[in-house]
């Protein structure tokens, strides 16, 4: 059984040299490999509602778009308790605990999707727990952070965050496969629209097992569960994990945090979804019922006794640094654009493309189905692949150029993009050929997933060098739960525009968003008097 850390000193070379440098390589090659299955649980919904539809299951497409959005919300809300998971309960106990939990919602997942006629309020509690995966990113993030020297926080962090994010195209690419084969017994169903996997298109009338999207990550959780524990270690010093206490007494910390998380992220959905989705049908606004449920969520946290509420109160303080809101924000654009998109995508591909929206008379229809649109299945891979590839890339370049100067670069670059999205979202919407316009749609797409992965590498080296160590953990626990919500919101906010029949509206307004950030970078990181210069 690996064992605490009493002593822990990064930043000393001999010791670096000598042993820190070696356990803070296994540690995070154990961290990363649960992050990516993390990832993939939170994530499949994505993958899973463009087979349901194939499958011919009775949700309609509005339905079928809150199961992203509510695994979306809540793991966004589960990152703020994640954040202060490592002083709490250590990195070791954290880890283990949090990557077997994700068993819960595999399975139920696996269970449900057996029986077509399950009813959605089931399948929505299956996607509020597959919250649990998008949680652990701030826990893990966190605890990396503290194992390694600023000097290559870009590097460290991007390959955990990177690599841990391969769990988006790493279930992109397996789930489609995993359906076609017998893996776990079950009964097929068959396929009343042609699907596809990376390796090509499925006709319909074929068998599949769409229940394996939940089974094939039990089969390798239960193996990861192990390494984790006897792998990884609690880092028991004073500026990390002080007082860790017993491991059951940390585990009960973190399961006492969690639920308050997901009771409160379940009431912000009952106020946000329609009666006909299992919500409340008052559909009160996101922009609403998303600060609620963040200040809701922070404030219930604290009112947990004992040395939880002793630790959050010193963790806290964060909040009374300004370059906490900057950072937020920024963050944002990044990494919440990337798994917002990498959420929507397939879905989006499928609804926009795989339908004709005008036919050859002039008609306007939006159920019609386009015989010559691409496989959503073949192609929902390549973006999030490309984002994760290329972001310990961009840690790097910003530990030589700095992180700022790296994000201002790439807001650009995603600006230009999300507007050239928007332009051939449109014309595909208004075409009875939607087909034609997909290719430069997918090359902008893939382009604007490259940038955010580049970007979220710059932003791990701004908040690495801007915050001291104590609170650069807790800063990027903090950050990557706001930005988490690029998950529910982008979903939405898709859903939404397609129901209007205005797609290209969303790309609009994530554009305005992203003019906004570089105003932000620049006035705190890169103008002649800023707070912290190019850090």
């Amino acid at each position: 059984m690996a064992r605490n850390l009493v002593a822990w000193d990064p930043e000393d070379k001999v010791f670096w040299k000598e042993q820190g440098k070696r356990i803070a390589s296994r540690n995070l090659w154990i961290s990363i490999p649960c992050l990516l299955v993390g990832f993939a649980v939170w994530l499949y919904w994505g993958i899973i509602t463009v087979q349901m539809i194939n499958l011919k299951f009775p949700f309609s497409q509005a339905e079928l778009f809150t199961l992203a959005a509510i695994a979306g919300l809540s793991g966004a809300t589960l990152r703020i308790p994640s954040s202060f998971f490592i002083r709490i309960a250590g990195g070791r106990n954290t880890i283990f605990l949090t990557t077997a939990l994700l068993i819960l919602p595999a399975a139920g997942t696996g269970f449900l999707l057996q029986d077509p006629d399950t009813p959605l309020w089931q399948f929505q509690i299956m996607a509020l727990l597959s919250g649990l995966g998008g949680g652990n990113f701030a826990s893990s993030m966190s605890n990396i952070s503290f194992f390694f020297p600023k000097k290559v926080q870009g590097y460290s962090l991007g390959m955990n965050a990177g690599l841990g994010n391969f769990g988006v195209t790493t279930m992109q690419i397996l789930v489609p496969l995993v359906m076609t084969v017998a893996m776990f017994g079950g009964t097929a169903l068959v396929l009343a629209n042609g699907s596809g996997t990376l390796v090509g298109k499925i006709p319909a009338g074929t068998e599949t097992y769409i229940h394996n999207a939940g089974y094939i990550w039990v089969a390798i959780l239960i193996p990861l569960v192990f390494i984790a524990w006897f792998g990884m270690n609690n880092i028991a010093t004073e500026h990390v994990s002080p007082n860790l206490g017993s491991t059951f007494s940390s585990f009960g910390k973190i399961l006492g945090m969690l639920a308050v998380g997901l009771i409160i992220a379940a009431l912000g959905l009952w106020l946000l979804l329609p009666a006909s989705a299992g919500g409340s049908g008052l559909e009160i606004s996101k922009w609403i019922v998303l600060p609620i449920v963040i200040a809701a969520t922070v404030f219930a946290l604290r009112l947990i006794p004992g040395t939880v509420r002793k630790s959050l109160e010193q963790q806290y303080s964060i909040f009374r640094n300004k370059h906490t809101w900057a950072m937020t924000v920024i963050y944002t654009m990044t990494f919440g654009s990337f798994i917002g998109y990498s959420a929507a995508f397939g879905l989006a591909i499928k609804v926009v493309f795989g339908f004709q929206h005008i036919d050859v008379d002039g008609v306007i229809t939006h159920t019609t189905v386009n015989p010559n649109g691409p496989s959503a299945l073949m192609y929902a891979w390549t973006g999030p692949f490309i984002g994760a590839l290329i972001r310990p890339i961009g840690g790097m370049i910003s530990d030589r150029y700095g992180g700022a100067l790296v994000t201002q670069v790439i807001s650009v670059v995603m600006v230009v993009c999300a507007l050239g999205v928007a332009y051939f979202l449109s014309l595909a919407y208004a075409s009875p050929t939607p087909e034609e316009y997909f290719l430069p749609f997918l090359l902008l797409f893939l382009v604007l997933f490259a940038a955010t992965g580049i970007g979220n590498g710059s932003t791990f080296r701004t908040i690495a060098i801007v915050f001291d160590r104590v609170q650069a953990g807790p800063v990027l626990g903090w950050t990557s739960a706001v930005a988490a919500y690029g998950a529910f919101i982008i979903p939405q906010v898709f859903g939404e525009q397609i129901k209007a029949t205005t797609p290209e509206y969303a790309l609009y307004g994530f554009a305005v968003f992203y003019m906004v950030c570089i105003v932000i970078n620049w006035w705190f990181y890169l103008r002649k008097n800023a707070y912290v210069k190019n850090p």
